[in-house]
């Protein structure tokens, strides 16, 4: 069975709302800080570093690309109270092969002044719920290097599930790379529609329940 992407939704530039951050599009203006943020070596402890000036803004617009061609990427967040530049959060199509591949995967990071606010699950709750409810995706997986704890405490705490036997070798992570071994948590769409509290009668994209499900 196929994920049931809603056709409308490619091409569009949408922004997510919360009750204190907006999941949007990239501006040029984002550029400073979240080079900044790629810098930091807090926020980059499990995560491949960028080569150059050149691969953050290339990461960028990689990301506007994806949300124009699927309808999603992971999107700048922002503060709804300051207008401030948190991180990034949203989902994205895996471009690697893996023994869950095909795959959408959610994913985070926040700038480490707003770490400890709860901003990693109130953003990527969103995310997997405009995944599961507009998008129809069938599954989202999270993955990360084991000594991540804190990034599997938000997994968890998202509703996500870790079976030992799918942690995998990142293809994309050179060899001998301590960051190669990676954790992988799963949530499949019925988890999510039962956790959310979704009948069956609108257990689809466009059900009765949409109307309660604000976007912007």
């Amino acid at each position: 069975m196929q994920d049931q992407t809603d056709a409308s939704m490619v091409g569009t530039l949408r922004t997510l709302e919360t009750p204190r951050l907006l999941l949007r599009p990239w501006r040029d203006d984002d550029r400073e800080p979240f080079a900044a943020m790629s810098s930091d070596q807090d926020v980059m402890r499990y995560l491949l570093p960028f080569a150059s000036p050149g691969a953050v803004t290339a990461w960028i617009e990689r990301q506007m690309s994806h949300l124009r061609q699927h309808g999603f990427c992971f999107w700048a967040l922002e503060s709804k109270q300051t207008g401030e530049f948190v991180g990034a959060t949203g989902l994205h199509r895996l471009s690697y092969d893996a023994h869950f591949t095909p795959a959408v995967e959610v994913g985070w990071r926040l700038a480490r002044k707003h770490w400890g606010h709860g901003y990693a699950v109130e953003a990527a709750t969103k995310a997997l719920q405009f995944g599961f409810e507009y998008l129809g995706l069938l599954e989202i997986v999270a993955n990360t290097a084991p000594a991540n704890v804190n990034s599997q405490k938000v997994m968890t705490r998202l509703g996500m599930t870790h079976e030992p036997r799918d942690d995998f070798d990142h293809p994309l992570v050179p060899k001998g790379n301590p960051l190669r071994t990676q954790v992988l948590y799963r949530m499949s769409r019925g988890a999510w529609l039962t956790r959310a509290g979704w009948s069956e009668a609108n257990n689809s994209p466009g059900g009765a329940g949409e109307g309660n499900r604000t976007l912007v």
